[in-house]
């Protein structure tokens, strides 16, 4: 979509080699592969992105049921991060440099901006934090995934921290599907969920909300953090870090038919998986 709201915060610009031919020297796939891939899953996103959701969220009380629920997208969201960490970066100890150094500088850099990402008021947060800030400007709920991340924080396995939280029900089974996905997925599962899940979607959807955001969902002035929440990801998610996804993943699958197919399976599944939590937002408001 043209004419995307751009923030004050600057870009976690990538270095050169990551925008100008990221893995150009690295195997790839068949060249028509990832289009392939794309026309399959195209029917989906088009549901996704024409889904009802966006424009039913008009009031506070709208904006409130959103939040509530999305916010548990917000958190597993980094678990997916994680694990392509864990998967192509160095983290052991003692440290050996990486196979992949262009795959772990991409990650490194997705890490910085969503773990210490500067916030509208300058200061360094992770978006979880400033999504937390956002609710509470709307005054929307922030327990349920407080729970989670209390219970997680003291040793609590995720099913039982998911199902303490007492949060939307569409939401805990959103959140429980994409830390399975997390935990047990292939590299290349995660990898495909990661972009057509999340960074390839990510931009569009939140840009139609900010679309039918009249009168700032009937708070005016109290979704600083809200705006800059969506904003921030429209910039950076569609100007960098999706396209570097969907290079990322054509480098994992390379000539593999049985990778290709296994990151289809998985990106229908993600795209059906938002699905069911934005019908299940949409039934409550």
């Amino acid at each position: 979509m043209n004419g995307r709201p751009r923030s004050s915060v600057p870009l976690v610009v990538p270095h050169p080699i990551l925008t100008e031919g990221l893995f150009s020297d690295a195997p790839q796939g068949p060249p028509d592969a990832f289009e392939a891939l794309s026309a399959v899953v195209e029917p989906l996103r088009r549901r996704l992105l024409w889904h009802p959701v966006y424009s039913r969220v008009r009031t506070q009380d709208d904006l409130r049921v959103f939040m509530e629920s999305h916010v548990f997208a917000v958190w597993d969201f980094m678990s997916l991060v994680k694990r392509l960490q864990a998967d192509l970066c160095a983290s052991t100890i003692p440290w050996t440099p990486p196979a992949d150094p262009v795959s772990a500088r991409f990650i490194n850099e997705l890490v910085l901006g969503e773990e210490s990402d500067l916030g509208p008021d300058g200061a360094p947060t992770s978006h979880l934090d400033a999504y937390l800030r956002a609710m509470a400007e709307v005054g929307a709920s922030r327990r349920p995934i407080e729970r989670v991340v209390d219970a997680l924080r003291e040793g609590c396995g995720v099913d039982d921290a998911l199902s303490r939280s007492n949060g939307p029900v569409g939401a805990v089974d959103f959140s429980r599907e994409t830390l399975s996905l997390a935990g047990s997925g292939s590299t290349v599962e995660v990898a495909a969920t990661f972009l057509f899940g999340r960074e390839d979607v990510i931009p569009e959807m939140f840009q139609r909300l900010l679309v039918h955001a009249s009168a700032d969902w009937g708070v005016p002035g109290q979704t600083r953090w809200f705006r800059w929440y969506l904003e921030r990801h429209i910039e950076v998610d569609g100007d960098a870090h999706g396209p570097m996804a969907a290079q990322l993943l054509g480098h994992l699958c390379g000539k593999d038919p049985v990778q290709w197919a296994a990151a289809q399976l998985a990106a229908e599944a993600a795209i059906q998986g938002r699905l069911r939590l934005w019908d299940d937002i949409a039934r409550r408001m």
